[in-house]
This record gives C-alpha cells, sequence and structure tokens, in this order.
C-alpha cells in the first residue's frame, strides 16, 4: 500500500507463498516449526495472531497490531527470516517467495468473519469437509471450536 507505514494498532489479512508455489505445508513437523517462528515474531514484534492457515503453498494470517510500536514489515521479516532459516537449515532449499500481500481491514471489517474466511480456506479446496479437521489452521487468541 502506497505511503502507509503499516506501524500501530492495525488489523492485517495476509498472504505469503512458498517459492515457485512448492507444496511445502503438508507435513506437520515442517507446520509446527513454522508456528513456533510465528509465536516468536508476535511476542518480540506485538502482533496479536487471530487466525492462521497453513495451506500446501502458502499461509493466510489475521494479525493484530498490538500498540503503536507493532510494525507489521518487521513482524513478516522475523517470520520469514526464522521459519526460513530453519527450513533452509534441514531441507537445503529456501521457503519463501520474496513479497507478499496484504490487506489492512476496515473498521466496518469484522474480525470473526475475516478469520472464518481463512478457516474455510481448506474446505473451498476441497481437503476438509469442515475447517475443523483440518490440523494446520488455527489462533492465539480464540476458540476455533467455537465460531
Amino acid at each position: 500500500m502506497l505511503d502507509f507505514d503499516y506501524r500501530g494498532e492495525y488489523t492485517y489479512f495476509i498472504t505469503m507463498s512458498t517459492k515457485n508455489k512448492v507444496q511445502r505445508f503438508c507435513e506437520w513437523v515442517i507446520v509446527a516449526a513454522m508456528i513456533d517462528a510465528l509465536k516468536d515474531a508476535a511476542d518480540v514484534e506485538r502482533f496479536a495472531v487471530d487466525a492462521y492457515c497453513f495451506m500446501p503453498d502458502h499461509i493466510h494470517l489475521l494479525l493484530r497490531g498490538l500498540n503503536e510500536r507493532a510494525v507489521l514489515t518487521r513482524f513478516i521479516g522475523r517470520f520469514k527470516q526464522t521459519g526460513g532459516y530453519w527450513f533452509k537449515k534441514r531441507h537445503g532449499v529456501s521457503l519463501w517467495q520474496v513479497s507478499f500481500y496484504d490487506h489492512v481491514l476496515r473498521k466496518d471489517e469484522a474480525l470473526r468473519d475475516v478469520a472464518l474466511y481463512i478457516f474455510n480456506n481448506p474446505l473451498r479446496k476441497g481437503l476438509v469437509k469442515d475447517f475443523k479437521e483440518y490440523p494446520f489452521s488455527g489462533s492465539f487468541t480464540m476458540d476455533i471450536a467455537s465460531l
């Protein structure tokens, strides 16, 4: 987004793809390592992770900056660096595509609706019959079983 500094208490819908759209998020050990990297980035960079969904070749995130010191680009950099380092050390290849897609949520966009959109991605792709069955989705802030 031109002239937007990504700093402060904003809510973002983020999509990041693997390099060359190779399916990397199909094994629990890899996704678990990425969840650890997500937790680290959220703690250090002051973000709440309201929803995540690791699809085979990309990830969707719903992030909220917790204060004025939360900077999205630092969060993305830390997450990609930590997760990418872990992956390259074990597999010898780069994990991430260079860029990412972002959408800053407007005040009238309901957090719950965007979270449900993210959680339903595996259902729309035919991977599960109910989004609650998908093992690579979750939230650090809400109980998705109650959605």
